[in-house]
C-alpha cells in the first residue's frame, strides 16, 4: 500500500444483535454511508472474521476483500487485540480474561497460552 486509506472505522464497538451491526455487509453498508473509506476488522468472532480460515484459504481472503471492496471500502487492519492480550496476561487477571478465551481452554492458562502462541504463529508464518 503506497497511500493511507482513510478515514477508517474499528467495527468492534458497533457490533450488536440488531441491524445494521449483526452482519458484515450491515457493517459495510452503514460504514460506507457515514463516509468511512476503511474499516478496522476485529477478528474474535469467526462469523465477521474467520483467522483460521484466512490462513490456509487466499480463496476465502479474495472474496472476503472483495466483498468488503464492494462497499467501496478497504481492510485498514486486522485487529488482534484480544488474543495477543491472552497470549500476555498476567496470571492474577486471567479469570477475567476467560470470555475473550476460545471456549475449550476457559479456565485453563497454560494450555489458553499455548493454544494462542501456537494460533498466532501458524497464522503470521
Amino acid at each position: 500500500m503506497k497511500t493511507i486509506k482513510g478515514p477508517a472505522i474499528f467495527l468492534a464497538q458497533f457490533i450488536d444483535n440488531k441491524p445494521p451491526f449483526n452482519s458484515l455487509d450491515g457493517l459495510c453498508e452503514w460504514a460506507s454511508n457515514l463516509g468511512y473509506k476503511g474499516i478496522q476488522i476485529p477478528t474474535l468472532d469467526k462469523w465477521l472474521f474467520d483467522l483460521d480460515k484466512a490462513s490456509s484459504s487466499k480463496t476465502y481472503c479474495d472474496e472476503y476483500k472483495g466483498r468488503i471492496n464492494s462497499f467501496g471500502l478497504e481492510i485498514t487492519e486486522l485487529s488482534t487485540h484480544l488474543q495477543g492480550q491472552l497470549v500476555a496476561v498476567h496470571p492474577a487477571y486471567d479469570l477475567m480474561f476467560d470470555n475473550f478465551a476460545p471456549k475449550e481452554l476457559r479456565n485453563k492458562p497454560k494450555e489458553e497460552l499455548n493454544g494462542q502462541l501456537n494460533k498466532s504463529k501458524s497464522r503470521y508464518s
